[in-house]
């Protein structure tokens, strides 16, 4: 949604504190030269004017609303997206020192300088996954809605039977349905994927699967099957059949069928796991009621021959396991331990009495350190209290403004510094020379908003809810600008609509990094779609602040620059009605073509978003809203997950700089290298 315009040193730690800070490690580069937003050279490429006025004739087109539109304009696939992804940000961080440092939803919405490239196998993984993701939520919604209907319509019915002169009649009247919800929008999202030829890797292999590594979590089962790492929702063991042994080619001279993965979740009572020795039950004769019992023999066909033939043939299997989990909307997790190798099989009586075939599998050698154990997830343990906090530099940045408390650590400097250097603050700030517009005229809903047909401001969103009341509110995907309720609208806070306005409602923490200063992490899982943080800060006029060569942390407001898509910008599901009344220049107008009017300054005040680093393949994305006012140059900017974010894994977003865009105060291009680590980093954040 924006584009960072300006950029910080190496190991900025603490809102660009760190740059002089002497107790750093870290070799800090002097800061570049006058801030020059990416966009602001769109003057010296008079060859774009022609490109540029198309764009804004596409913008005139959808404000006409004659469109039709699949979940956003690019046939409903995110992995064409600007990400419910990653949105297109933007601000001023450090990438190599934090200060911060493209669904269904995805992460980094600025179009890659290197897109030309083949995309990394761990970026198609997540690409799917967001997919998945999407079309799982959209499910949901179409549930919700279904449920209100009915709730709607029992109430009806109710006052109806009230009314009713003939108490006897309407005691024969049918009673309308209860709103029971359905569980497996999972299992619906995957059909529609196969449906729609979606399915990444989809013709099964042997073997590990391309940008999946050891140690990755999966939500359900049918993510596996989304990514093609295990082909059914429910059959523990996953086989090749005799179709792959009819192919002329690599599979040409195996024995089919053939195992290629198994998942192992309690589930059978013969099992027994000792994490690199495993004994594994085969498939069938189960009772399939929860109790764990065989009720009938099992027999030596489909999977349980497919693991016999990996003993003769030394195939290796990928193996899964499962645990009971809270965060997951089935109830388990499911974590990928490596390739091991089927070294044995026979036959005996169960425990019940039945016979069962039994399959002894060794993890093979040289693969990563397992992480789970007996069928117990094990992961860096989430502090209980703040006793246990290692490397507690400050119990809260924001000296108890936030509901839960900030925690700041630092295992990394010697002696260990706590952020400074700027005042923490949870509500936007405006500068004297900005004046906000006046609140707009909202809906006239009561207590909540339950009818998209009727709300004022959900038409504004294309007749419809851009959240899910699931989780406490998800973003379906990412848009060129949200419109929720407002101050004067009737409906109050517990609002579906006003998902964003709620505040933190994660335990998060600033931590210490080596090499890119200070970053930020979750001590909760967050399911994808799920507001983070709003980005806070001080709205100032762009022009204000081009000569704040030591301010590190600024943030353009471009949600209508995006909306244009200057400068190459992938565009979002534009199904929105942007008000007549808007400030959204005539097609014509190309005064805003040179940047963003205003930006938001989290340099001496801001909240916990300052500290968000960046990253060329990140898990969060910058969506644009609109409450209190239409005005698109003023929209707050929020942060979203992209993906279903696990307990401590660290939160970024892509800055998206285009290379070549930052010049230094002589004129000449300045370079920064991209310290995020990611499989597909672009190795240049500038």
């Amino acid at each position: 949604m924006v584009v960072k315009s300006l950029v910080h040193s190496s190991a900025d730690a603490e809102g660009g504190a760190d740059a002089a800070d002497p107790h750093s490690k870290n070799d800090i580069p002097s800061p570049p030269g006058r801030r020059t937003s990416s966009r602001l050279r769109v003057k010296e490429k008079p060859q774009k004017e022609v490109l540029v006025r198309k764009r804004v004739a596409l913008l005139d087109e959808h404000r006409d609303g004659d469109r039709e539109q699949d979940g956003g304009g690019d046939g409903g696939s995110l992995s064409k997206r600007a990400n419910i992804d990653g949105g297109k940000s933007s601000h001023a961080k450090n990438e190599a020192g934090d200060a911060g440092s493209n669904g269904c939803l995805e992460g980094g919405a600025s179009k890659p300088t290197n897109s030309s490239a083949e995309k990394s196998d761990h970026a198609k993984v997540k690409e799917t996954l967001r997919l998945f993701n999407k079309h799982y939520l959209y499910f949901v919604q179409e549930e919700e809605m279904r449920c209100r209907k009915v709730e709607a319509d029992k109430k009806a019915s109710k006052s109806a039977k009230k009314g009713s002169k003939s108490s006897k009649k309407s005691k024969k009247e049918a009673s309308p349905p209860e709103a029971k919800a359905s569980k497996r929008h999972d299992l619906k999202a995957i059909s529609k994927m196969m449906e729609r030829k979606e399915i990444l890797n989809a013709t099964k292999r042997i073997g590990s699967i391309p940008g999946i590594d050891v140690g990755h979590q999966f939500y359900s089962r049918a993510e596996m099957v989304a990514v093609g790492f295990h082909s059914h929702w429910l059959n523990g063991i996953d086989f090749m059949g005799q179709n792959y042994g009819k192919v002329k080619g690599e599979y040409s001279n195996y024995t089919f069928p053939l195992a290629v993965a198994i998942v192992i979740s309690g589930m059978y009572e013969d099992d027994l796991d000792n994490a690199e020795d495993v004994v594994y039950t085969g498939q069938g004769g189960h009772n399939l009621s929860g109790d764990k019992r065989q009720i009938r023999d099992q027999v030596l066909e489909r999977g349980n021959l497919a693991l016999k033939n990996c003993v003769e043939q030394c195939v290796p299997v990928r193996v899964v396991r499962g645990h009971e989990c809270k965060s997951s909307y089935v109830g388990k997790l499911y974590t990928y331990d490596g390739l091991y190798k089927v070294v044995q099989y026979w036959a005996e009586k169960g425990i019940s009495g039945f016979t069962v075939f039994k399959y002894r599998l060794r993890r093979m050698e040289g693969q990563p350190v397992l992480t789970t154990n007996q069928v117990q997830f094990i992961t860096r343990r989430v502090p209980q209290s703040v006793a246990e906090i290692r490397g507690l530099v400050c119990e809260d940045i924001s000296g108890g403004q936030e509901d839960v408390p900030i925690p700041a650590t630092n295992l990394v400097d010697d002696p260990p510094v706590s952020p400074t250097g700027f005042t923490y603050c949870k509500s936007i700030q405006v500068a004297q020379n900005v004046k906000l517009p006046s609140d707009v005229t909202g809906c006239n809903c009561k207590v909540s908003c339950t009818d998209p047909k009727t709300c004022a401001c959900t038409m504004l969103n294309g007749d419809d809810f851009p959240y899910v009341q699931r989780d406490g509110g998800r973003l379906i995907e990412a848009k060129d600008v949200v419109f929720e309720c407002g101050p004067k609208c009737g409906c109050g806070l517990s609002c579906l609509n006003r998902t964003s306005q709620r505040g933190l409602k994660y335990r998060f923490e600033v931590f210490r990094t080596p090499m890119r200063g200070w970053a930020v992490r979750s001590w909760d899982f967050i399911p994808s779609g799920a507001p983070v943080c709003e980005y806070i800060g001080v709205i100032r006029r762009t022009e204000d602040v081009d000569s704040a060569l030591e301010n590190y942390y600024i943030f353009d407001m471009d949600c209508l620059q995006t909306m244009k898509g200057l400068e190459g910008r992938e565009r979002r599901s534009q199904a929105v009605s942007i008000p007549a009344a808007n400030s959204l220049e005539r097609p014509d107008d190309q005064s805003s073509d040179s940047g963003p009017e205003f930006c938001i300054d989290a340099g001496s005040t801001g909240n916990i978003a300052r500290f968000i680093n960046h990253s060329c393949e990140p898990n969060l994305f910058v969506q644009s809203v609109l409450s209190s006012h239409h005005d698109l140059k003023l929209a707050r900017v929020m942060l979203f997950a992209a993906d279903n974010i696990p307990p401590l894994q660290e939160l970024t977003y892509d800055y998206g700089y285009a290379l070549d865009s930052v010049l230094g105060p002589d004129g000449k291009v300045k370079k920064m290298f991209c310290h995020c680590g990611a499989t597909g980093c672009r190795k240049r954040l500038f």
